[in-house]
């Protein structure tokens, strides 16, 4: 179930201007808050409704997959490659070095992040740059982490030491020997910190500082519909279960791929 979820995430992220029924951004006030198709007042063609400014719901959902898929697949790539350098540094070299980094670590991970991402966006603007930037530094600390506890666990191999004794410069070391062998950590963490930063993500859109308008984003359509959800449930629901949905999916995969990849987990 999960992978079936992260496939029609993806899959409507790159086929999304062939799959919107009808133009996300355009506004029709004459078919503002249809239900449903399978409410009688409804109609085949607004399957999951309108807005309260006439615009499809299926069709910005869909716009909206494409926009999360995008900004989230950056920002987490980013963040990913800069913590994983900076695990595989501090453990690697140890010491100061290594202290260094997590105390680094530590004091960044104490800091509030949503405020500090509110004052980014109220000094610069709002805008898909801030966004990305925001979101990647959310996601280094963690990557950080593991990676560096993977790469303290390799430095001691035989092979690792084999290499030392012949010579082998210190970046060779790193790239060919220890790198490939904490792959599979990187891919963990990218998986286990997706689900949260397309939360943070829906989040941020939903207080008003994340996707620029008019472009959808789910957390800006479920802000949208939070005024309708008596008379018109469809606006807020909809946006609010993919994110439930995904969120959930990127979870269940991050845990299923570190089951998958560490040895001592599959042994119990």
């Amino acid at each position: 179930m999960p992978a079936i979820v992260i496939v029609v995430l993806f899959v409507a992220a790159i086929f999304a201007p062939w799959l919107e029924p009808h133009n996300p951004l355009t506004l029709v006030i004459r078919d503002r808050l249809q239900p449903p198709a399978w409410y009688a007042e409804g109609t085949s063609q607004h399957l999951l409704g309108t807005d309260n400014v006439g615009r499809d719901i299926l069709s910005r959902l869909i716009h909206a997959a494409r926009i999360t898929v995008v900004v989230v697949m950056i920002s987490l790539g980013t963040g990913m490659i800069i913590g994983s350098v900076l695990g595989l540094i501090g453990g690697y070299f140890g010491g100061m070095v290594d202290e260094g980094i997590m105390r680094i670590v530590d004091l960044w991970s104490a800091l509030p992040y949503l405020l500090i991402i509110l004052t980014m966006v109220v000094v610069m603007g709002q805008g898909y740059g801030i966004l990305i930037a925001a979101l990647a530094l959310i996601s280094w600390p963690g990557a950080v982490r593991l990676v560096r506890a993977e790469t303290l666990r390799l430095k001691t191999r035989d092979y690792v030491f084999l290499a030392k004794v012949s010579g082998a410069s210190t970046f060779r070391i790193i790239y060919r020997h220890i790198l490939p062998s904490v792959l599979d950590v990187m891919v963990v963490s990218a998986t286990l910190h997706t689900g949260t930063l397309i939360l943070t993500e829906a989040t941020l859109s939903f207080l008003g500082a994340g996707v620029p308008p008019p472009n959808p984003s789910w957390g800006s359509m479920v802000a949208d519909g939070r005024q309708y959800i008596r008379e018109a449930w469809w606006v807020a629901f909809f946006p609010g279960l993919c994110i439930l949905l995904v969120v959930m999916a990127g979870n269940f995969m991050g845990d299923w791929l570190r089951d998958h990849f560490d040895p001592r987990l599959r042994q119990t």
